[in-house]
């Protein structure tokens, strides 16, 4: 299952059932888990802890330190879950100091041919992030988001959680939860309808989540008047995601 051409450092931790390819290095302070697939020409650095049942393609660069200038090799880590598909010449950097320490990538996320995780930024479960896709540092991503081909996310901005970004989108504000959001700089155009549907939301919450949309959007609310009016409306699960992403922004929204 391992290559005899792949270099792997004695102080790597490999799981069982593991499968590496021809020319993949993996260095110290790596632990890869229980039936991880590596292709050959992956490059994996540490400290890098990477669960069970994880494919990472050829020429992806995996825990390597981050380019941010404030970076001077400090011991920081990258922390990968499970089901993950990283794609050919994906990178992913560990964290800084200066933030967490730590870059997080959450479970059945499937990361297309070059996209990249910047430095600290937190990947949740079941996004799906297209080619050269691309996170700066302390980026948020929330479970069930997808970006397009070429989407760009300033630092510090949250996605979240079942958004659609737009192909070659740039956002350096804040994508409430279930926005579709398109342009340079982007801007938001409607609910994710088809993502919803697609994830079992039923009819009625689809169109409570609209409801919510035109009073964000539509009506010409202020943000605190729209988030109260957002609050009256029934309470549901949908409603409870969009203002708790409302409510944890920092960089404002986009508008």
């Amino acid at each position: 299952m391992i290559d005899s051409r792949a270099i792997i450092d004695p102080a790597a931790t490999i799981g069982e059932n593991v499968s590496v390819g021809p020319w993949s290095i993996i260095g110290p302070d790596v632990e890869i888990g229980d039936n991880c697939d590596i292709a050959s020409h992956v490059v994996i650095k540490g400290p890098t802890k990477i669960g069970a049942n994880n494919k990472i393609y050829q020429f992806a660069t995996i825990g390597e330190d981050t380019p941010d200038l404030k970076y001077k090799g400090e011991d920081t880590k990258l922390i990968i879950g499970e089901h993950n598909c990283i794609r050919e010449g994906v990178t992913i950097h560990r964290g800084t100091i200066q933030d967490k320490g730590e870059t997080l990538i959450g479970n059945n996320n499937l990361l297309m041919a070059y996209a990249h995780v910047g430095h600290d930024s937190v990947v949740g479960s079941h996004v799906i992030m297209s080619n050269n896709a691309t996170l700066a540092g302390h980026v948020t991503v929330g479970d069930w988001a997808i970006l397009s081909g070429y989407a760009l996310i300033h630092q510090y901005v949250s996605i979240g959680a079942h958004c659609f970004i737009g192909p070659a989108a740039f956002t350096y504000h804040d994508v409430p939860a279930f926005v579709t959001a398109f342009g340079s700089p982007a801007e938001p155009r409607t609910i994710n309808r088809e993502g919803l549907k697609r994830r079992g939301f039923s009819a009625e919450q689809i169109a409570l989540t609209n409801k919510a949309y035109k009073l964000l959007y539509r009506r010409g609310l202020q943000l605190d008047e729209a988030m109260k009016a957002i609050s009256e409306l029934d309470q549901d699960e949908t409603i409870k995601i969009l203002l708790d992403s409302l409510e944890n922004s920092n960089r404002g929204i986009i508008r």
